[in-house]
């Protein structure tokens, strides 16, 4: 499904090349629930980010299906991920001059179904999250924890066959995030494929399987 070969990320700093990601080669197969695991700074975040497609400064290959990745442009890349992907952003990326229930439809809009069946699935995914008496609320009314929740309610609403995840229960309270997680799972069940960035022991438990960074480098790979 997804193959990241020699993948690299490196800032140029006069002379010198501060690397963030170094010799990355990863196979993620449909139905993988991963948990990338590591200290902080050591690259995790912009692994994911390299896989959403939202950081395009690297170099390596990048397969998606069909699709090589390391060859398209910018836009060419939007439309797999518009395609593909669901995000859930560490710092929550909601559109602030958009409700919730405006934040929600987003997703939806780069598909191709019906306005009155948006509002539908709208509606049920308000309800699945409590967030009914929020729906006309704009971000900055909400608390760290609600945009959370609408940032997790975004990315999946979808039905996307890939879950980006960064931290997704960070600013959860544990009963929130010990929810986030069983959704998750059954998300992952049905066949969406997860790829989640965690500190968290409790939430890596739900994975199948975990990737550890250390310093770019993932662990247990020779480092010629």
């Amino acid at each position: 499904m997804i193959s990241l070969r020699n993948i690299e990320k490196f800032y140029q700093q006069g002379p010198d090349r501060f690397y963030v990601l170094r010799r990355i080669n990863l196979e993620i197969k449909e139905g993988d629930f991963i948990a990338v695991m590591g200290p902080s700074g050591a690259g995790k975040s912009t692994l994911l980010h390299v896989l959403g497609m939202h950081d395009t400064s690297w170099t390596g290959e990048y397969q998606l299906f069909d699709h090589s990745i390391h060859r398209m442009d910018r836009k060419q890349r939007m439309e797999v991920y518009k395609k593909y992907f669901g995000f859930v952003f560490q710092s929550y990326h909601l559109l602030d001059d958009l409700t919730v229930a405006e934040n929600l439809d987003v997703p939806l809009s780069y598909r191709n179904i019906k306005k009155t069946e948006r509002q539908a699935i709208v509606a049920d995914t308000l309800d699945r999250f409590q967030m009914v008496g929020k729906k006309d609320l704009f971000p900055s009314q909400l608390s760290g924890g609600q945009q959370q929740l609408v940032g997790v309610a975004r990315a999946i609403i979808a039905n996307p066959k890939v879950i980006l995840a960064d931290e997704p229960t960070g600013n959860l309270h544990s009963s929130q995030g010990i929810e986030i997680m069983e959704m998750f799972k059954k998300l992952n069940e049905a066949g969406a494929t997860i790829v989640m960035v965690t500190h968290s022991e409790t939430n890596a438990s739900y994975a199948h399987k975990i990737v550890r960074i250390v310093d770019g480098w993932i662990e247990g790979d020779p480092r010629g």
